[in-house]
């Protein structure tokens, strides 16, 4: 079993695409980077979506420079990674929820260093004064770095490049 398993994984790489936006991995521990941040990159919007924020938080390093000035007007800022998580909950909790979707990730890798770049959509869902969603479109930017604990997000950037719906859903925190 575990021979057909890498078969078929080997005939995927054969399958994929000579250049998919970006320097293609040389070696198996690029592969395997390139899917760590992948992976973490997307885990985020889930534990998000189920308002888990510890787990949230655990991909984040203590400090991350975040960028959401395309939505708020504010600028870029490095801050403790707890303060990020800890709007995100004020913001998204009870009867207020929320689904983020991602593709099309471009990874690039330079040594203990990694930045995912994907196209995002999201939505936020909340009853109470009018139509229901808020939803925004844009393109994400994750930068990551390997500590003895692993990959950790140390920069968070969203670009919007539409949003449409109710900004009272936006705006206003779940109750």
């Amino acid at each position: 079993m575990s021979a057909l398993k890498h078969e078929t994984f080997a005939a995927g790489l054969v399958l994929a695409p000579i250049d998919a936006g970006g320097a293609e991995p040389s070696d198996w521990r690029a592969l395997a980077d390139e899917r760590s941040v992948i992976r973490i990159a997307d885990a985020i919007d889930r534990a998000v979506d189920t308002q888990d924020w510890k787990l949230a938080r655990s991909y984040f390093a203590d400090k991350v420079t975040a960028d959401f000035s395309s939505l708020s007007g504010q600028p870029a800022a490095t801050i403790p990674s707890d303060d990020l998580i800890g709007a995100w909950a004020g913001n998204l909790k009870g009867s207020k929820t929320s689904l983020h979707l991602r593709t099309n990730h471009q990874v690039v890798l330079d040594a203990d260093a990694a930045t995912v770049r994907s196209n995002g959509y999201a939505w936020n869902r909340m009853e109470g004064n009018g139509d229901q969603l808020w939803e925004v479109w844009g393109t994400y930017e994750h930068h990551l770095t390997r500590s003895a604990g692993g990959w950790k997000v140390d920069g968070f950037t969203f670009r919007k490049t539409h949003e449409r719906g109710n900004p009272w859903v936006k705006t206003t925190p779940g109750q």
